[in-house]
């Protein structure tokens, strides 16, 4: 049997150890492999691995005795599931593994902003010291007003370690999630993203991207934030529409953003159209890792390797996702509750 793993960047030792003591012919490939090649390789495969290249309807097609596509990840923008759904291919995620950990990489860019502590590291490398003058002032987050965008799982660590550990506000604005349920979590419902942005210190995302969050903070929605305010991103990149939000850094707009993950990644400091951002002193860059820590990676792998035993051995494969593009497969899957 074989098993392609997309986006062999990200490296998966255990998983890759794994596929091949099982006695699976596993083939790695690079993240930005030209889509003709993965077609090719698709066709012969039994498992696909993916993290984010697209897995678009030709490669879908071309895949003649695929059993299962897994994306080891959360995120399933990038696999076109109506394709696979008509193909009979069950699809599945790893939504848990990295839930609070990518809550406190969010935290980290919030606080990290609110003390300047990017451009006051900058200052003690190159200078060797730092005095205590008005460029340096920060802020506290405590009695500050955290808005989330999406209350999820990642959500509501993040209100939970904002709220209980700092003593932030929170606001919360999810279609998905009910007042009661936010209340319980601490949180204040907004119904609409308009009462939230103009309310908010700090405005964090945590929605899953599709048709309905495309650009769901534009310049419209970074004009209602206050100019004060600061913008984590530790989703997708195209929650936000990145040059309306590179407008509103470099006007003063706002006055920082956080940014873990971009439209087109990787990020460049030149010849990208954010490459601007890295000459911005109120803004922190990481490169699509607030999900990185041994812990993490350890849980990943994991469930990646649970979920290609249940295809290897025919059992239905695992949905824990509760996102509607998953839970609307009928063939192959097994929900959990």
């Amino acid at each position: 049997m074989k098993a392609v793993r997309t986006d062999r960047e990200l490296e998966c030792p255990r998983v890759d150890a794994g596929l091949r003591s099982r006695g699976i012919d596993l083939v790695t490939l690079p993240e930005g492999i030209p889509e003709d090649e993965l077609v090719e390789q698709i066709a012969s495969a039994d498992l696909l691995l993916t993290c984010y290249t697209p897995i678009t309807a030709r490669v879908i097609r071309a895949a003649g005795q695929l059993r299962g596509i897994i994306k080891y990840g959360v995120g399933i923008d990038a696999i076109d599931i109506d394709e696979a759904r008509r193909r009979r291919i069950p699809v599945a995620n790893v939504p848990e593994y990295a839930e609070e950990t990518v809550a406190e990489g969010a935290f980290a860019l919030m606080i990290a902003l609110a003390r300047k502590l990017g451009p006051l590291h900058c200052e003690m490398r190159s200078v060797g010291w730092a005095w205590p003058v008005e460029k340096w002032l920060g802020n506290d987050l405590a009695g500050k007003t955290l808005g989330l965008v999406g209350v999820g799982r990642i959500g509501r660590n993040l209100a939970r370690m904002a709220g209980l550990g700092f003593r932030m506000r929170l606001l919360g604005f999810d279609p998905f999630v009910s007042a009661t349920t936010m209340r319980d979590l601490g949180i204040e419902k907004c119904d609409r993203l308009s009462d939230l942005l103009p309310a908010a210190d700090f405005v964090s995302l945590h929605a899953v991207l599709n048709s309905d969050t495309h650009h769901l903070i534009g310049r419209t929605e970074l004009e209602m934030m206050k100019s004060s305010a600061i913008l984590i991103n530790v989703s997708r990149g195209a929650l936000v529409d990145e040059l309306a939000l590179l407008a509103a850094l470099l006007s003063g707009r706002i006055a920082g953003a956080g940014l873990d993950v971009f439209s087109k990644e990787p990020l460049s400091t030149s010849g990208h159209p954010l490459s601007q951002l890295f000459t911005l002193p109120n803004v922190l860059l990481t490169p699509h890792l607030t999900f990185f820590t041994h812990e993490a990676m350890e849980r990943l792998e994991q469930e990646t390797l649970e979920r290609c035993d249940e295809l290897l051995e025919g059992r239905p494969l695992l949905v824990k996702s509760h996102d509607t593009r998953l839970r609307r497969q009928t063939d192959g899957v097994v929900f959990a509750p």
